[in-house]
């Protein structure tokens, strides 16, 4: 069975075709940089190797864009769309209705849209590329993996928020967490790895949006995402964590209106608005050569992570490993290093040496010493949701 897996994130959209249930990877892709004049799109198949730099402007044109590569006569994997039977889609907020693999109906749609309120840099995209898969692979059954299912195990003293009960108890308002695909598949590969019976192991899941989890056996029990997309660690455009006065402050005393809050929150703030760039390949470039902005934020971000790093020992009162995994978390050497240093404290200790090197694979780059594993893990959000689709519609 020939599975199309759609992962669309705020700035991006992987795409995998895979033949299920054997795991075989037919073709692989990334369109990166959507909203720039330099938009990438990478294609691989066995024999083809492909990146192409063009202008993409939205999703739906990304979406257009893997769609033709994939049916192209010299370098596309299918002769028509038939051959493909499911298409799974990551779907970013599914609140408290969707707390597992779904099939795609009308009233799926309609609740995507419905949360979109509240992950509008990413139910958007994740709806558009529902849309454009029904309209291309007409015969296919739609599947929808959520981001917020892996969290539905995080305990009522961690999901509440200090409001009013009924905000929580008729509204839904708590925390749903996100990267639920990832932080699951990783937080499993660590433990099979690990050979843990027990395991108290914290996911670093580092891109453009960022989050992290605390996983004990296996079951997230917190995670710095809340009920939105928008807390937490700092992001390439979001906040992350912000005293929720300076909203008020915004509006009242220096004349913003909500909407320029809520625009400038999460889609000029980050990593972009503390540097004007936000592909940390830029940044780490600019720091290299001195720009003070670019040291500070990255400086700023690694702070950030180890914050949590902190709390999440405290509160699964103890630590076997911690996972770095995503497009920054996988790559970048120097974020690893700045999170890791001055952690001894935990056990945790960073060798240099293994950290800089290249891999495509599961690695270790801790110290022999290290009481603490540290891992780099893949993520492979797309083999998640897969293996989830094929089980359903199974």
């Amino acid at each position: 069975m020939k599975i199309l897996i759609i992962n669309s994130g705020s700035s991006s959209i992987k795409f995998q075709l895979m033949d299920m249930p054997s795991e075989t990877l037919i073709c692989s892709g990334l369109v990166e940089r959507i909203g720039h004049e330099d938009a990438i799109l990478n294609y691989k198949t066995k024999n083809v190797n492909l990146q192409k730099v063009e202008v993409i402007r939205s999703h739906k044109q990304g979406l257009h864009k893997i769609v033709d590569v994939l049916l192209d006569a010299d370098q596309g994997v299918i002769a028509n769309t038939d051959e493909i039977e499911v298409v799974g889609h990551r779907v970013v907020h599914g609140g408290n209705s969707f707390s597992n693999t779904t099939l795609i109906t009308t009233e799926v749609k309609t609740k995507i849209q419905e949360y979109a309120a509240l992950a509008p840099l990413h139910n958007p995209g994740n709806l558009e590329g529902i849309l454009v898969a029904e309209e291309f692979f007409a015969r296919a059954k739609q599947i929808a993996v959520f981001d917020t299912a892996f969290h539905q195990t995080i305990p009522e003293k961690a999901k509440k928020y200090a409001i009013p009960n009924t905000l929580y108890e008729d509204h839904g308002i708590q925390v749903y967490g996100f990267h639920g695909t990832s932080h699951q598949y990783v937080s499993e590969k660590a433990i099979t790895h690990l050979k843990l019976q027990a395991s108290k192991i914290i996911t670093i899941h580092l891109g453009n949006g960022c989050s992290m989890a605390a996983v004990v056996d296996g079951r997230s029990i917190d995670t710095s995402l809340g009920f939105t997309p928008s807390n937490g660690l700092i992001m390439g455009t979001r906040s992350g964590d912000i005293d929720h006065a300076i909203i008020f402050h915004l509006v009242n005393n220096l004349n913003f209106t909500l909407d320029e809050v809520n625009t400038m929150l999460t889609k000029e703030s980050g990593m972009l608005g503390l540097t004007g760039r936000m592909d940390l390949r830029d940044i780490e470039a600019n720091a290299e050569k001195g720009d003070r902005n670019c040291i500070l934020a990255l400086t700023m971000n690694a702070y950030r992570v180890k914050k949590y790093i902190g709390a999440y020992v405290a509160v699964m009162n103890g630590l076997d490993a911690i996972v770095f995994t995503a497009g920054i978390g996988e790559n970048s050497s120097n974020i690893r290093k700045l999170v890791c240093e001055d952690l001894n404290v935990f056990g945790i200790e960073l060798d240099k040496t293994r950290n800089e090197m290249k891999s495509n694979e599961l690695r270790e780059i801790n110290t022999t010493s290290s009481k603490v594993k540290i891992l780099v893990i893949p993520t492979n959000e797309e083999l998640e949701i897969a293996k989830q689709a094929f089980e359903l519609v199974s």
